[in-house]
């Protein structure tokens, strides 16, 4: 039996849901989209869901936000567009700026921390069910076990840039796909699905078709609001001050953040410790633990980092105001470009979706991703069960234990599992433990 289509208003509130339960950094978020909106809701088919993923992975800026934009334009368009992907931003904007203000205020408060505590072992737990539900969907032929096993090694042991793997691994499927086409699954993805409401078989719809006066429209309103603001404090507080620098500065970032966060944040800390003093190391690494801990994108960091820009380095204004104004800056200019990458490419991706090169390639990133998923997933426990060297943490071991159970067996929420490991979390902190 065919879904539904949903309304509007049942999609924002199931946007508005996911930006408050979109824990677990890119992996975990994808994750939870894809039971939500393939396996549960049935409003996008498999295939076209890992198409707008793939071709997202390609994409500087965050995945899972701009997936969910990609998701919300096929389903209402435009403003679907929109929508999913500030929702999707909106609530970990707002709780990273309270925090970050009480960090600057008081420093490290341990109920906070120990909150913190608990998430982050149920966030191993949801980034590992992740690579699981998604390998098994996803690896169904040798050659992408392969594939993924390659990135992985390349990723994990190597250290190989992650562009230079999604490039490899897309030249590796067109190569196999010319010379042994059967390798690679066709494209209509599992006989006998559900119908969803927008599948693979589907039609291109009037709003996914390309055109230069579209695409101009979106370069043009797109470019003056990512620009806007930059110039507007730039004329307001000088080109030398603090807003103009965090406007100019995470305006380039947003550029050259391919391969997600973890790639790009190097290059973040070293120029805002190093070059414009805005904070510490330890300050910066602090700010890193609050951004992975809470929902939302990981690259929310650098809310934190500009808040503690503004807030160091103030100009004329209070430093609260200053701060406050840096954050949201930094925040617009990183998520502002993404919008404009989808509404650009996607009419393309989706008229290219039957071209037989593109699908072998597109499959090839796939198995790959689940390689660099893995590769996280490894990353992330590792300095949550082994926070200092050789010594295991047995309390979150623990708490990752049964937050798996809840999810892999006994089919628990994610909210519950989010909630349930932050109340943990605090109760093991007034233990003492």
């Amino acid at each position: 039996m065919a879904a539904s289509r949903p309304t509007f208003g049942a999609a924002l509130k199931f946007w508005l849901k996911l930006g408050f339960i979109s824990f677990g950094g890119p992996t975990g978020q994808i994750a939870i989209m894809h039971t939500e909106l393939v396996e549960k809701r049935k409003w996008i088919g498999e295939q076209r869901f890992l198409h707008a993923l793939n071709f997202c992975m390609l994409l500087p800026g965050p995945e899972a936000q701009q997936l969910a934009t990609y998701c919300g334009w096929l389903l209402h368009r435009t403003w679907g567009g929109i929508v999913a992907g500030t929702l999707f931003v909106l609530p970990a904007a707002v709780l990273l700026w309270g925090l970050a203000w009480v960090y600057a205020v008081h420093g490290s408060v341990p109920w906070i921390a120990a909150l913190f505590y608990g998430l982050k072992p149920a966030v191993v737990a949801i980034v590992a069910v992740a690579v699981l539900r998604i390998g098994r969907r996803v690896l169904t032929r040798p050659v992408q076990w392969v594939i993924a096993l390659a990135a992985f090694v390349a990723i994990f042991f190597l250290q190989v840039p992650f562009p230079a793997i999604i490039a490899g691994a897309a030249l590796a499927g067109v190569a196999i796909g010319r010379w042994q086409p059967g390798q690679f699954p066709g494209a209509q993805g599992h006989a006998g699905a559900a119908a969803a409401v927008i599948d693979d078989r589907e039609s291109a719809s009037g709003h996914s078709r390309p055109s230069w006066g579209r695409a101009l429209r979106v370069v043009t309103v797109a470019g003056a609001l990512w620009w806007l603001p930059v110039l507007a404090v730039g004329v307001w507080q000088g080109w030398d001050g603090t807003l103009a620098q965090i406007g100019f500065f995470f305006s380039k970032a947003a550029m050259v953040t391919f391969g997600g966060a973890y790639a790009v944040l190097p290059y973040v800390a070293q120029q805002a410790v190093e070059n414009y003093a805005w904070l510490s190391p330890a300050q910066m690494l602090d700010g890193l633990g609050l951004a992975e801990a809470k929902p939302g994108p990981l690259i929310m960091v650098v809310q934190f980092v500009a808040f503690l820009g503004g807030w160091n380095h103030p100009g004329a204004l209070p430093p609260f105001w200053t701060a406050t104004l840096g954050a949201m800056l930094a925040t617009w200019v990183t998520f502002v470009p993404c919008f404009m990458w989808i509404f650009l490419g996607a009419p393309h991706i989706e008229q290219l979706r039957g071209h037989a090169g593109l699908h072998h390639a597109l499959t090839a990133v796939t198995a790959a991703v689940v390689g660099v998923v893995l590769n996280l997933a490894v990353w992330f426990g590792w300095h949550v069960f082994v926070p200092s060297a050789g010594s295991p943490d047995w309390p979150a071991l623990g708490l990752a234990g049964a937050a798996f159970v809840a999810l892999h067996w006994l089919k628990a929420g994610t909210v519950t599992v989010v909630f349930g490991g932050a109340l943990a979390g605090i109760a093991l902190g007034w233990l003492g433990a």
